[in-house]
């Protein structure tokens, strides 16, 4: 694996391309034009101007930069720049007689090749300018010019007063553009370029563009271009709080193998605005940077010992160099690592007596700061300041402090600094009143709460060899069941036998919380068809022990088992209300994982009973919930699944691979990575899309490769393989591991899943279809989903041998006739879609062309809209053996329907399945540009989605190459 210096991949700016671009196109119709492009250093102003540049066709690009030199810049030095580039592409003569009247004299001033400069004087100064202005009108008289003047910071006055000339009589018809970047955290209120900054952006032409930092999800990106890979959600935690979105800070931050230190560069170019300051200004930024990155007013007074007048006087000049900003009621270092650069550089003594004095601060008045912020703030100043004792009982108040206010991450890297400190306080036990056991328990229960599952069970492990199970038969059985969550999780083996092992430590007489719990999750645990009896029998228990003691939470979770068990899809309101009043009693308890796992339950059944609509509400109740409660990336990206799966049922495919890509940015644990990039596969097979397809069901398949997981995840990507390798026209290989499947998986254990595969089996046909015929047989059949899934397998295995079917042709197109209907009745176009071109296949068949036509017309109109381009393609094959009397879908020439040629371009990525964000990123346009051509798209084709437009465009071969 290598590491790039820059990430390869050019992440987020599509707004600020676009608007660059069309500057370009605005100019390039004779319009005169000016960008002015501010940014914070390292936020990528000069990478967003490179790519710019390298797409800006055939315009001239010229770039000069200014030069720091003491208190100001080298004079002229970006036109200087300029020049020489000119020079060395077109050669003296040729940019001499390209110069208004041909005199050279004023140009010699910027460059000696163009001879002795002429007499000096205020005539002399404008004849410079004209002629540079000159020069570029005439250059862009062939070709479009770019003129690109960066760090405009470091201009001197005469920089600055050619630069105002150029961009106040820059003629329109002249095809110039000039582009100038500058770092607005170097202009503080006495900078000379602010007021000619304000003065242009006074100019009609001048645009101001200002470059924020990068979204979370964008700094991922960028950090995986950088690394070839994903980062951990723990280093992606540490690179973006750190960065804070800073793309330079972002590549010196993964390029330095230390992690730890900031790399010397970066940290004198955070200092630069830090030793500009009076004295007693930057000591005051010492004290400061020691109460971390925000800091409340009334706390920085008691630290520094300052009056109000005094600290008043030193604060100034730090809020007015852009330093420090108000925030709210205190204050906030511009960037974290301008605060941390002025940390590591505070002595060792300096650094335990500051911390020691914010310790002793908050502990005097814990309520200086919003809980549990204070508590958390409280243990790391204690930690920072060496006083283990007392970084140990701190660390443990902020724990329970963050576990209150459902801080789960928080909460974990407390209990992670209570295990480091163990070992250096020697009565660590009695000072926080818990073994070091309960406490490794405690941070395995925060791990898994946080979605860190491997770290969890981990954790549990180490817990249960530290102690006696005989000995302490309780303390031991919390731990099994915990392990035992986890490893079910995890699909890991072993979670049952936790689970029986923890309830026979616990003695049955008399009924206690921590029983009900053990027979709760027990029940929850088996799974199998032949464990059902026992699975409901414990659940019963578990619940009237509940009742008993008291515990609602596991009330809640049992009847949730219980509902589970007693499960039938064919009565979808049974379980529905079930789960309903599981929500409500965990409701009233405020039992927040009981309400997410009624919530994923509800809405689970929801969907196995063939009701998308309603599955897919509840879901996206459960994200909202999830949210609430601080747990978006374990608890909410299941619900994403739960909600994704819906909304591909109900062929909203697009929506369904937004909720896909936000909850895929969130980094969730490594199931539910694998189940959503699965359900984002079955798009992209549908769409044509193989390579894609075939990466993601490839990221599946490592973390199913790891685990025994449940019929829910395999049998799905059971049937992804084989239509991938079915795509790809390796319809030998995709037989191979259809009877594989047949062979490895038990399809009685769940029919939801069964027909899903077995349909998939069916339509390979093959030798192995006697012995689909007799599994199929065998396989339950519950609800209307399933029975459409059945009636499909039906037609496409046709009547078995020795049926009672008098004409076989007719049987076939009444069950594909059949099997239509009960997908149209669902709701699911794609399945009707095909549904549709078996019974075309069949009525053509029998010569009904009528029937036919009208069965291809309903496929092709529900498969234009989801932009199912196998499908379509099908579609026209047996169209075209079929001479149907239905539109051959030629591109008409010229502009198709009205569209430009922007449109064009943009359909075409829409074509190739890629989002809004893809698009800009592709066409460097903005996000919201793409959206009105969308809508533009939209409206001219006549289409209600994304999807209908994309199969209107492969109907009328629009790209095909």
């Amino acid at each position: 694996m290598s590491i790039h210096t820059v990430s390869p991949q050019f992440v987020g700016r599509a707004r600020e391309l676009a608007a660059l671009r069309g500057a370009l196109d605005e100019a390039r119709a004779g319009g005169a034009c000016t960008v002015l492009v501010g940014g914070e250093a390292g936020v990528g102003k000069t990478r967003l101007v490179g790519e710019f540049t390298a797409s800006a066709g055939d315009a001239l690009t010229l770039v000069g930069g200014c030069m720091e030199l003491g208190t100001e810049g080298l004079p002229f030095a970006p036109f200087t720049a300029v020049l020489r580039d000119l020079v060395r592409r077109l050669g003296r003569d040729e940019v001499a007689a390209l110069v208004p009247g041909g005199d050279t004299r004023g140009l010699a001033r910027l460059l000696p090749e163009f001879g002795q400069p002429g007499p000096e004087g205020r005539e002399a100064r404008a004849r410079l300018f004209e002629q540079v202005l000159g020069l570029l009108e005439r250059l862009a008289e062939d070709r479009p010019v770019v003129l690109v003047v960066e760090d405009a910071h470091w201009a001197d006055r005469s920089t600055r007063d050619l630069l105002s000339f150029l961009v106040r009589y820059q003629r329109g018809e002249a095809r110039l553009l000039i582009v100038v970047t500058y770092r607005s955290d170097e202009l503080h209120r006495a900078h000379p370029l602010r007021p000619l900054l304000a003065e242009l952006a006074r100019v009609g032409w001048v645009t101001r563009l200002e470059l924020g930092r990068l979204t979370r999800r964008e700094v991922l990106e960028q950090a995986a271009g950088i690394l070839e890979r994903r980062p951990s959600p723990a280093d992606m935690d540490m690179i973006y709080s750190r960065s804070e979105g800073n793309p330079l800070f972002v590549e010196a931050l993964l390029g330095d193998p230390g992690g730890d230190t900031l790399p010397e560069s970066l940290r004198d170019l955070l200092l630069a605005s830090v030793e500009r300051l009076p004295d007693e200004t930057q000591e005051l930024l010492r004290v400061a940077s020691a109460g971390g990155q925000r800091i409340e007013h009334d706390l920085l007074a008691a630290v520094a010992g300052l009056d109000e007048t005094a600290l008043s006087g030193a604060l100034r000049p730090a809020v007015a160099g852009n330093v420090l900003v108000v925030d709210g009621e205190g204050y906030a270092f511009r960037h974290a690592l301008i605060r941390e650069a002025l940390h590591d550089d505070l002595l060792p003594g300096e650094h335990t007596r500051l911390h020691t004095r914010y310790a002793e601060a908050i502990s005097r008045d814990l309520s200086m700061l919003p809980a549990p912020r204070g508590a958390i703030e409280l243990a790391h100043h204690w930690h920072a300041a060496r006083d283990n004792t007392w970084a140990l009982i701190s660390a443990w108040g902020a724990a329970a402090a963050a576990r209150t206010a459902t801080a789960f991450d928080e909460q974990l890297r407390m209990l992670s600094r209570v295990l480091e400190l163990w070992d250096r306080v020697p009565d660590a036990a009695e000072r926080i009143g818990a073994p070091h056991a309960e406490v490794l328990r405690l941070t395995s229960v925060a791990a898994y709460q946080a979605g860190e599952f491997e770290r969890g069970a981990a954790l549990a492990s180490a817990a249960l060899e530290e102690i006696d199970r005989q000995a302490e038969p309780d303390t031991a059985a919390r731990l099994l069941r915990h392990r035992g969550l986890i490893r079910f999780s995890l699909s890991r083996p072993g979670y049952v036998d936790d689970l029986r092992e923890a309830a026979g430590l616990v003695p049955a007489d008399p009924p206690t919380r921590l029983r009900g719990q053990v027979l709760e999750t027990l029940s929850r645990m088996l799974t199998r068809p032949d464990q059902l009896e026992e699975k409901i029998s414990t659940a019963r228990q578990a619940i009237e022990i509940a009742r008993q003691v008291g515990d609602d939470s596991t009330h809640a979770h049992a009847l949730i088992d219980l509902t589970w068990a007693q499960c039938r899809y064919t009565d979808a309101e049974g379980p529905i209300a079930g789960f309903a009043e599981a929500r409500r009693i965990a409701d009233r308890a405020g039992a927040y994982f009981a309400v997410m796992r009624g919530t994923i339950s509800e809405s689970d059944a929801l969907e196995g009973a063939g009701r998308h609509e309603q599955a897919a509400q509840v879901a996206r109740e459960g994200i909202a919930i999830a949210e609430q409660y601080g747990l978006a990336r374990s608890s909410g990206t299941f619900q994403a699944i739960n909600l994704a799966e819906p909304l591909f049922s109900l062929g909203r495919w697009d929506e369904a691979l937004e909720v896909i890509e936000h909850a895929l940015a969130l980094l969730p644990p490594a199931p539910h990575q694998a189940s959503l990039q699965g359900l984002a596969a079955d798009i992209a097979l549908a769409r044509g899309q193989a390579d894609r397809a075939e990466a993601l069901v490839a990221s599946s398949r490592k973390v199913l490769s790891r685990g025994a997981f449940r019929s829910q995840s395999v049998l799905p990507h059971a049937c992804r393989e084989i239509e991938l390798l079915e795509a790809r026209g390796r319809l030998d290989e995709a037989r191979e591991a259809a009877a594989r499947a047949l062979r490895e998986h038990d399809l009685m254990d769940d029919s939801r899943y069964s027909w899903h595969l077995l349909l998939t089996l069916a339509q390979l046909g093959g030798p192995f279809l006697p012995e689909l015929r007799s599994t199929a047989g065998w396989v339950a059949v519950e609800g209307r989903l399933q029975r459409a899934q059945r009636q499909t397998f039906l037609a496409l295995t046709g009547p078995a041998p020795g049926d009672d079917a008098e004409d076989t042709g007719a049987w076939r197109l009444a069950a594909w006739q059949a099997a239509a209907s009960a997908w149209a009745e669902l709701k699911q176009p794609y399945a009707e879609a095909r549904a549709s071109l078996g019974a075309a296949h069949a009525a053509q068949a029998l010569g009904d062309r009528q029937e036919a036509t009208a069965r291809h017309a309903r496929a092709r109109d529900l498969a234009e809209r989801l932009a199912a381009v196998p499908l379509l393609d099908q579609l026209d094959a047996f169209a075209r053996r079929a001479r149907l009397a239905v539109a051959d879908g030629a591109a008409p020439q010229g502009q198709p329907l009205g569209l430009t040629a922007r449109e064009l371009e943009v359909l075409e990525q829409v074509t190739r399945g890629r989002s809004n964000r893809e698009i800009a990123a592709e066409l460097f346009i903005s996000i919201k540009t793409v959206s009105v051509h969308v809508s533009n798209i939209l409206g001219k084709l006549g289409a209600s989605t994304r999807g209908e437009a994309a199969a209107k465009a492969h109907a009328m071969r629009l790209f095909d190459r």
